[in-house]
């Protein structure tokens, strides 16, 4: 547990001066007419704090926590980790205080189809309960400076063993003699019982299937879900063999040691007698993925396991296959246009992450993940980010955050405007991922007030700058009601 109560974020820029900033070009130049604004804003601030309502008790001042906007209904384990005293749930999580400014600092979500207007332009990090992020517009948080957190192996348990009912619903006619029994049988005799228990004897034998011992299992994707789905194919007696160019270290690790591994993911399909699909969906990457070609490769029995995402999979060149006279199953947990008549095709609602406890897991770890960002600047299992966890060095640092984009000479004109203001760095991280850089700076005793906000206007003026960030230790502070960011967004 991070110890909240001496975690403060400074906030430098309120109120109509907030405003004033996002609608107009970069702040003057000239001397007089910057420290005609650092007056301005020290008035409305004082202003604000006189205008603020009285609250009582041991939560705080809801005008001095962290707003965390809740979409979906989120496991209440989730959002208990945000302790009361720092953090404010609002959306479907609670409400808005009267006379508390709705300025949202994290959005947290599951399956809401997220839109960019949706986003206000206090929020500064968004979290999903879950690992596909297809429900959010990537692109457009990544071009104003928001990081998108997801939860990989949160839900990794429950959607194996989805994988494993796959596997058995797959080899055997359990689904079918469901039908026939409920259909048929207990159709045709009504409650004739004696009859219906000769004739579900007397019918089994339409429903025969094969076991799961000596097949060979291909995993396409070798993360969280895919390492487990590995393992618990392997104490099943199955063979497994295992696709994924993207493999990290740490799902290397993980991955048993007696997976076979495929050069192709058509050399993966070629082997297998059953195949699940368990890599992420990407727009551009993954999309059709397990293709004509791909397909082509399959035994005419082979059956196929997508608890991933409908669009991995090209439904059409699928139809075309069964079409042609493929006889193994496909079952899936989303609707296909093409597959959705065809009797091979089992379509279940989509369950793969459908338990309590996959749905606590995937909240605490989001609103874990939101906590170290807003509070220390960490950014871990971001989608669009680079990971960056600088740890606090011993003693009262002020700590800087900067979202520029990825260009040549953006980290020496920081550094160098630091010094100018005479800042000593304790530590600092730079790091960053395609077009963006994430810059994590701890300054020796930094005073707030009017150089905190001379700081962010003058980085302001730095071309490159997306979003500036304050973060103080020690309980003088006036919470985290805004912070600067550049452009109209």
């Amino acid at each position: 547990m991070l110890a909240r109560s001496s975690l403060r974020v400074r906030a430098t820029l309120t109120g109509g001066f907030h405003r004033h900033l996002r609608a107009t070009a970069k702040p003057a130049a000239d001397d007089i007419q910057l420290l005609q604004k650092l007056l301005d804003a020290a008035k409305e601030r004082e202003a604000a704090a006189k205008a603020a309502p009285s609250v009582s008790g041991g939560d705080g001042d809801p005008s001095k926590k962290f707003q965390i906007q809740g979409f979906n209904a989120i496991s209440q384990v989730g959002l208990d980790r945000f302790p009361g005293e720092q953090f404010l749930l609002t959306g479907s999580a609670g409400q808005v205080p009267d006379g508390v400014a709705n300025e949202p600092h994290a959005v947290v979500l599951r399956s809401h189809k997220l839109q960019p207007d949706e986003v206000g332009s206090s929020v500064r990090a968004i979290a999903r309960c879950g690992a596909g992020t297809n429900n959010i517009p990537i692109e457009e948080m990544t071009a104003r400076g928001i990081p998108v957190f997801n939860t990989p192996g949160a839900n990794a348990n429950s959607v194996k063993e989805l994988v494993l009912c796959g596997l058995l619903l797959a080899s055997r006619g359990i689904i079918e003699g469901i039908s026939h029994t409920k259909e048929k049988i207990v159709g045709d005799l009504g409650k004739d019982h004696k009859a219906i228990a000769a004739r579900i004897e007397k019918d089994k034998k339409h429903f025969a299937g094969g076991e799961l011992a000596g097949r060979t299992l291909a995993i396409a994707g070798l993360g969280h879900i895919g390492s487990m789905v590995a393992e618990s194919a392997l104490a099943l007696g199955m063979n497994v063999v295992g696709y994924d160019p993207k493999i990290s270290v740490d799902a290397a690790w993980r991955l048993p040691s007696a997976v076979q591994k495929a050069a192709s993911l058509g050399d993966a399909f070629a082997q297998a007698d059953y195949v699940s699909v368990n890599m992420p969906y990407i727009k551009g990457v993954t999309h059709h993925a397990i293709n004509a070609e791909v397909l082509g490769r399959m035994k005419h029995t082979t059956h196929i396991l997508n608890f991933s995402r409908a669009e991995i999979v090209d439904g059409a060149s699928l139809k075309r296959l069964y079409d042609a006279g493929h006889q193994g199953k496909y079952i899936c947990d989303f609707a296909d246009e093409f597959m959705q008549e065809h009797p091979k095709f089992v379509c279940i609602p989509h369950l793969g992450a459908s338990t309590a406890e996959a749905e606590d897991n995937c909240a605490y770890m989001a609103a874990d993940q939101i906590i170290k960002f807003l509070e220390l600047g960490q950014v871990v299992n971001s989608v669009n980010f680079p990971t960056a966890v600088l740890d606090r060095q011993a003693g009262d640092h002020t700590r800087l955050v900067i979202i520029n984009n990825n260009v040549p000479g953006v980290l020496g004109q920081i550094t160098t405007m630091l010094g100018d203001m005479g800042v000593n760095i304790a530590q600092q991280l730079n790091t960053s991922r395609d077009a963006i850089a994430y810059n994590v700076i701890d300054m020796d005793s930094f005073p707030q007030g009017e150089a905190a906000d001379k700081l962010q206007l003058k980085l302001a003026e730095l071309d490159a700058v997306i979003s500036t960030r304050l973060i103080y230790t020690g309980s003088a502070s006036e919470g985290p009601a805004s912070f600067y960011t550049k452009g109209g967004h």
